[in-house]
């Protein structure tokens, strides 16, 4: 077993507009995208990041070896309930999901 942290070479993520996150996901080759996009569950993305999973887009772009999650913030950028104004924390919760080795 690995994690999706070990194989991927970058976790980002990031505001997309004041209603909007995004997560990308590098992988270091083709082999490594087709495998972890073969078993990486966009509802376990949901429910690390507190989403509901029909929120939740994926976007699978094979030319760069990228998948990107975008999904709604919890609260609005700058609003007194956001706790993260640029959205850069939101990647940590996905990088210990478990892989299966092979």
């Amino acid at each position: 077993m690995s994690t999706l942290g070990e194989v991927a070479s970058h976790i980002r993520s990031k505001n997309a507009g004041p209603f909007w996150l995004t997560i990308d996901v590098f992988l270091p080759d083709a082999a490594s995208f087709e495998k972890v996009c073969a078993q990486l569950s966009t509802d376990e993305v949901a429910r690390r990041l507190g989403a509901a999973p029909a929120s939740v887009r994926r976007f699978e772009i094979a030319d760069l070896a990228v998948i990107k999650f975008s999904l709604p913030r919890p609260a609005v950028q700058g609003s007194v309930a956001d706790r993260d104004m640029h959205g850069a924390s939101f990647a940590l919760l996905i990088g210990d999901i478990e892989l299966e080795a092979g």
